[in-house]
């Protein structure tokens, strides 16, 4: 097994947003905001060889959408989605399969593109899968009113258009040396995958934990549906990753891609902080 860090660029989002009743003065020492209270994130994704697959968690935000979209989320960085997986020593068509945390744009918006005539949008990986939990395509195609806007149909609809669109159920495993963890606090059926890989265990944290900012229980995002149960899911992983060392894979913290946590007298705490590579 290889593993990879794939980076598709920053964006911005509100800072408030992003810490939920946490005060600006406690969560800009971590996560300081610009003028206007936007803080830069990553859109961090994970690139796994094992075996004959060649695997991909979620894809970043794309550039399909207009201008008018765009702007309220101020992408910056050299960094993509395609430069990065052929920086990794692959070409698009190698991908056999992409695992989407969940629907959220900026996790699933660069697995479809614009065909070259403009007219219609298809899959950006030609031979691959395209994988997510059951109950969240539903969640996700028929949206409640608060998530409606992170849900975009034209990142999700094509993919059942052109016959990608593949469904993981709860306790199925369908990958080597990859498990599942379900979560609903910021999202119905939210996609935990764990990898074991050289007796460690590598948790892709998504938006469970978005940085090293949100280890401290109360730092629960605004955007979660249902925070009170992000605190009861984050509580208990975090307990069981200090427990066991898991290395914790950093979605969209903007400096650090790995880190560790462990217990102290305060609870759950940052242990260290690394680079993917560091480990492989």
């Amino acid at each position: 097994m290889q593993l990879f860090t794939i980076n598709t660029g920053f964006f911005k989002l509100d800072g408030g947003a992003m810490f939920g009743v946490v005060p600006k003065s406690i969560w800009s020492r971590t996560n300081p905001a610009d003028e206007n209270n936007l803080c830069t994130w990553a859109m961090r994704c994970l690139l796994i060889e094992n075996n004959e697959k060649l695997i991909l968690i979620d894809n970043g935000i794309g550039n399909k959408q207009p201008d008018s979209f765009f702007k309220h989320f101020y992408l910056h960085g050299q960094d993509s989605l395609a430069k990065s997986i052929h920086a990794a020593g692959y070409s698009l068509g190698d991908i056999t399969d992409n695992i989407l945390t969940h629907l959220h744009f900026d996790h699933c918006g660069g697995g479809t593109v614009y065909n070259a005539a403009k007219d219609d949008i298809v899959p950006l990986f030609d031979n691959a899968n395209y994988w997510v939990h059951s109950h969240h395509w539903q969640w996700a195609t028929q949206p409640n009113a608060r998530e409606k806007a992170s849900f975009l149909a034209e990142n999700l609809l094509p993919l059942q258009k052109h016959e990608k669109i593949n469904f993981i159920e709860t306790n199925e495993n369908r990958f080597d040396a990859i498990n599942f963890l379900y979560v609903d606090g910021h999202t119905d059926k939210q996609t935990i995958p764990f990898i074991t890989y050289k007796n460690r265990t590598i948790v892709f944290a998504a938006d469970l934990l978005p940085s090293v900012g949100h280890i401290p229980l109360p730092y629960v995002m605004g955007y979660d549906t249902r925070p009170l149960i992000t605190m009861i899911e984050k509580e208990k992983f975090l307990l069981e990753a200090a427990e066991n060392n898991y290395i914790i894979f950093l979605q969209h913290d903007p400096i650090n891609e790995c880190c560790t946590v462990q217990q102290t007298d305060k609870g759950v705490r940052l242990k260290e902080t690394f680079r993917l590579a560091d480990i492989i």
